[in-house]
């Protein structure tokens, strides 16, 4: 087929390039302009356009696509393919593909429709999640969905780990919805308005844990936000970033949610809502990321010590 692809961050690149080892001509790539990053807010390129650079493919960096309709007409593309591009596109350029726009998200639609379908499924705490192959509408994230793929989200996964494997699982599912429908064996499923809801932004302001919570609660919002926003807690005045915990497995007498009960290289153990919180890796202010045992050589956490508790808002669906 004869695309155009449309995507931005580290998450749509290997579909890119499963749509070109499998012999797809990519006419261009759009993606999003070049963005100040790092220390020295340096001008840094998109992973997708990095990807493009690659091989070779014509790069396109508009602001906004409203504009663009005459340029896409003349391509004359059976698909445009948008994954992760981060702007809604208009009706006026998706009806101008054959195919019209398809869409790769990291959920099973119409559960976690917008922009942090990963985290927000760790942080809900679901079982499963996957990929949908979307036929796209004016709306967010509301139109049919063409194919499914589903995975089981392990106790072990972070938003980093899922985000890779639902990459791969997308390109995937992508790769062959595209060639079903060229057999015109595909069949369009209406999503269920009664089961949306939304996966709103990460903002940094929700990295504080709130002790009183849960333990099984905060094990998966530290989970959720790794690598970003990264979840936190005050300290002695300071932010104490949490990159790695699990639950403690032995039974502990309860205490003041947010008092460390032990600490030693195998973990400082927090008291939580009900029960305890055993934090593994772990970075102060300003700091690198440690290893409880590393860290504690340094700072002295200890038992009785407490960590600050502000609280947060939780997602709802």
């Amino acid at each position: 087929m004869k695309l155009i692809f449309a995507g931005t961050p580290a998450f749509a690149v290997p579909a890119l390039e499963a749509l070109l080892h499998a012999g797809h001509a990519i006419h261009a790539v759009y993606t999003q302009p070049d963005r100040p990053a790092g220390r020295g807010r340096r001008l840094t390129a998109s992973a997708v356009k990095e990807c493009a650079q690659g091989h070779g493919l014509e790069i396109r960096q508009p602001l906004k696509l409203v504009g663009e309709e005459n340029r896409l007409r003349a391509d004359a593309p059976d698909a445009l393919i948008v994954i992760a591009y981060g702007l809604l596109l208009p009706v006026s350029v998706l009806t101008i593909p054959r195919d019209g726009g398809i869409n790769v998200h990291a959920s099973l639609l119409p559960r976690w429709r917008g922009a942090a379908p990963i985290p927000r499924a760790i942080e809900a705490g679901d079982d499963v999640t996957g990929v949908s192959i979307m036929q796209m509408e004016a709306g967010l994230d509301t139109g049919p969905v063409l194919a499914e793929a589903r995975t089981s989200i392990l106790n072990s996964d972070t938003a980093l780990t899922l985000h890779d494997r639902l990459a791969h699982l997308g390109a995937e599912t992508l790769v062959a919805t595209l060639e079903r429908g060229a057999r015109g064996e595909t069949q369009a499923r209406a999503q269920n308005e009664t089961q949306a809801c939304y996966a709103r932004k990460l903002r940094k302001d929700e990295s504080p844990l709130d002790w009183t919570r849960p333990t099984v609660d905060l094990h998966r919002k530290v989970r959720a936000f790794n690598p970003w926003p990264v979840a936190s807690t005050a300290w002695h005045g300071r932010t104490l970033r949490i990159w790695e915990a699990a639950p403690a497995v032995k039974n502990i007498t309860p205490g003041p949610p947010g008092t460390i009960v032990q600490a030693d290289p195998s973990g400082i153990q927090v008291h939580t809502g009900d029960g305890v919180l055993t934090l593994t890796r772990l970075q102060a202010q300003g700091g690198k990321i440690l290893a409880a045992g590393d860290f504690l050589n340094g700072h002295p956490l200890a038992a009785g010590d407490r960590l600050g508790n502000d609280a947060h808002d939780h997602p709802t669906c």
